[in-house]
């Protein structure tokens, strides 16, 4: 029952989220505005809206998660703001332009993503080891969402099918899992239909929760099985992230 009233949950707030950002677009619509790549203008709404869902569903029953989202919706945000017109991408680009001198927003998002799933999996774990784990698990995650957030439906859907089975959890995981699926079924039909995507702040807080589900549901084999898919997924992003853009996959 938990795990329904979070689902509920999730999803009621995230599209009360989008509705509030519809009516308002603070800033101005055109901050809110992004071309996609068949040329429509889409809006960033879902973003904040899955983010906001997710913290405070997930977040009533596992704080140190609602912690790990909110951080992973607020890098993410900034990135979408203050990385729009920013051609960089992937991991190395942003470290050597650090190495330069040059601090990007997504090295801003890299290293605030990554102090967040370490305290996040401090604060979930008591085993030093399963702490480090448990940290990469979760800044893991989020980028790998961010990885296949390149064509409408891609994060949304992936992020769906993972934390579906998530649910069959007892406790906090399956918890948080039924708020990471509540999250994205509210806004599943807007970003199908590209009027909204998710950006930075959705695809990291969505992502972020599937890893602390992960980490919830897991002891140090399931951590160390996890760990090694999203270093993997890391360390070949930039190729993934090509593949997932071209038109093979269009």
């Amino acid at each position: 029952m938990r795990r329904w009233a979070a689902l509920v949950l999730a999803a009621s707030a995230a599209r009360a989220g989008v509705a509030v950002l519809r009516a308002t677009a603070p800033g101005g619509a055109p901050r809110w505005q992004r071309t996609n790549h068949t040329g429509r203008t889409v809006t960033l709404y879902a973003g904040p809206g899955a983010t906001l869902g997710t913290v405070l569903a997930a977040g009533r029953s596992c704080p140190a998660a609602g912690l790990a989202i909110l951080a992973g919706g607020m890098c993410g945000a900034y990135d979408d703001i203050a990385g729009a017109d920013d051609p960089k991408r992937g991991f190395r680009a942003h470290l050597a332009a650090l190495r330069d001198g040059d601090v990007t927003s997504g090295a801003v998002k890299l290293f605030g993503i990554s102090t967040a799933g370490l305290v996040a999996g401090a604060l979930l774990k008591e085993r030093a080891l399963d702490k480090v784990l448990a940290g990469v698990v979760i800044a893991g995650a989020a980028h790998m969402v961010n990885l296949v957030d390149v064509r409408p439906g891609r994060a949304v859907c992936a992020t769906l099918a993972l934390a579906l089975p998530g649910m069959l959890r007892e406790g906090a995981a399956g918890e948080v899992a039924a708020a990471t699926a509540g999250a994205v079924l509210a806004v599943l039909t807007d970003d199908l239909a590209e009027r909204t995507m998710l950006g930075d702040t959705g695809a990291h807080a969505l992502g972020a929760a599937l890893g602390c589900a992960a980490v919830l549901a897991h002891g140090r084999a399931g951590l160390v099985a996890h760990a090694a898919a999203v270093v993997a997924a890391a360390v070949h992003g930039d190729r993934v992230s090509e593949v997932a853009r071209s038109p093979v996959w269009g």
